[in-house]
């Protein structure tokens, strides 16, 4: 026991390089094929030493998005910090955002298609960080919008921008496709259903020439099916 107290008094020094070791492997590898061993791995820690910071491999993936979102809004402030012309000030919320991707310790933007791992109450905080990492790109639309500089500042302009889902692109059992685009959430276009996922979905009549449906909604995932629709 009191090596254990030992160990834990030393390692709360170490939680943001568990955090970024935890975001690069599970970039790297996916969220399901990492191990809590190879994240203690890459930080030179004893396997259960992550568990002393984190309480799951979930709440680290957790904590890597929403402190990753958070330290890259707080750089992307830094950065444009200043700059009153919204056309300049664009493209270095590009070129930051871009470090942050390709650069940055933490590349909490690249980990949100892993967020099917995480409970509603996790999702909810994602949403709130991204939702503030969004801030000074949507202001600097609107300000581009009102000079013309761009027909529209809506929000499918600045998820184009994250090249988030606009959507789905529906297979149905006898062959043919269509696409839905209405209906899902923005967590939903930031991390879609992934591919051969059934799905349920609302419309209003069939067009008459194609058969297929009109003005589709997507309602929902369907997890208790077996299986996936064949190849």
């Amino acid at each position: 026991m009191p090596r254990r107290k030992a160990e834990a008094g030393l390692e709360p020094n170490r939680r943001a390089e568990l955090l970024r070791a935890a975001a690069r492997l599970f970039v790297e590898k996916g969220f399901d094929a990492t191990t809590t061993r190879d994240i203690a791995d890459a930080v030179g820690m004893r396997s259960g030493s992550p568990f002393y910071h984190f309480r799951s491999k979930q709440e680290l993936l957790k904590t890597a998005m929403v402190e990753g979102l958070d330290a890259g809004y707080t750089r992307l402030l830094a950065a444009i910090d200043g700059v009153s012309e919204p056309k300049q000030r664009l493209r270095i919320l590009v070129r930051t955002h871009l470090g942050t991707l390709l650069e940055g310790e933490c590349p909490a933007p690249m980990l949100l298609g892993e967020t099917r791992a995480l409970d509603a109450a996790a999702h909810a905080e994602i949403a709130a960080a991204f939702d503030r990492y969004q801030v000074p790109w949507q202001a600097t639309l609107d300000e581009l919008a009102q000079a013309g500089k761009i027909p529209s500042a809506a929000s499918p302009v600045r998820l184009l921008l994250f090249g988030m889902l606009g959507a789905l692109l529906v297979e149905m059992p006898d062959g043919r496709r269509f696409r839905i685009g209405s209906g899902l959430t923005q967590a939903q276009r930031r991390a879609p259903p992934p591919l051969g996922t059934w799905i349920t979905y609302r419309y209003n009549g069939v067009n008459q020439r194609s058969g297929l449906p009109r003005f589709a909604r997507f309602l929902r995932e369907r997890t208790d099916l077996p299986g996936v629709p064949p190849a």
